[in-house]
C-alpha cells in the first residue's frame, strides 16, 4: 500500500464502530503505517447513528478533516441503510462492507445505485457463536481488513492477540472468543455478485 486509504464507519452508539476504528488505527500503526482514527458524534444516546473514520498510509498524513470520499465504508448496523446515505462519496474503486443477512436485491435497492464492490458479513451469527453475545464490531473489523488488504491477515491477528491480551488480561475467555470471531470473519466475508 503506497497510497492513502480512507475508511468511513457507520453504526449506532454502543455497537462499537468507534472502538473498531480505533483498533484498526492501532493495528495499522503497529505494522508501521501512519494513521488517523476518530469518531464524529455529538451528545447522541445509545442507539443513535454515529460515524467514525480511519486514514491509513505509508507516508505522513497531513489532512485533518472528516472523510468525504472514502475508499471503503463499513456499515455495522444494516437498519442504517434506509436512513443514512452510506454510499455518499464512496469511490466505486473501493468497496462497502455491510453487517447483514439481507439478500442481493434488497442491498441493491438501498445502496442508491452504487456500482463498486459490496461485501457482507453476518457479524451477529459470528459474535454470538464465538462470544455468546452480540458484539458486531469485532467481526466487521476483520471483514474490512480482509476486503481492504490494509495489512497481511496474520500481522493483523498477531497484533489483535496482543491488544486483547493487554485489554482483557483478567478475562482469558474474552481473548479466545474475540480471536475466534476475527478468524471466523476473515473466512466468512462474502462478495455480492
Amino acid at each position: 500500500m503506497n497510497k492513502l486509504i480512507e475508511i468511513r464507519w457507520h453504526g449506532r452508539g454502543g455497537q462499537g464502530a468507534k472502538t473498531a476504528s480505533l483498533l484498526l488505527a492501532d493495528a495499522s500503526f503497529n505494522t508501521g503505517k501512519y494513521i488517523q482514527g476518530f469518531p464524529e458524534y455529538g451528545p447522541e444516546r445509545m442507539g443513535a447513528p454515529i460515524t467514525a473514520y480511519n486514514r491509513i498510509s505509508d507516508e505522513p498524513i497531513t489532512i485533518h478533516t472528516n472523510i468525504y470520499q472514502p475508499d471503503y465504508v463499513v456499515v455495522i448496523d444494516d437498519t442504517l441503510l434506509e436512513s443514512v446515505d452510506v454510499t455518499a462519496g464512496l469511490k466505486e474503486t473501493g468497496a462497502i462492507v455491510i453487517n447483514t443477512t439481507k439478500d442481493k436485491e434488497y442491498l441493491k435497492s438501498v445502496l442508491k445505485g452504487y456500482k463498486g464492490n459490496v461485501y457482507t458479513i453476518d457479524a451477529r451469527k459470528i459474535s454470538i457463536e464465538t462470544l455468546g453475545k452480540y458484539f458486531p464490531n469485532t467481526p466487521t473489523l476483520a471483514a474490512i481488513v480482509k476486503v481492504s488488504q490494509i495489512m497481511p491477515e496474520q500481522e493483523f491477528l498477531d497484533d489483535m492477540q496482543k491488544s486483547f491480551e493487554h485489554k482483557f488480561a483478567k478475562k482469558p475467555e474474552v481473548i479466545e472468543g474475540n480471536m475466534k470471531a476475527l478468524k471466523m470473519a476473515l473466512d466468512n466475508v462474502m462478495k455480492i455478485e
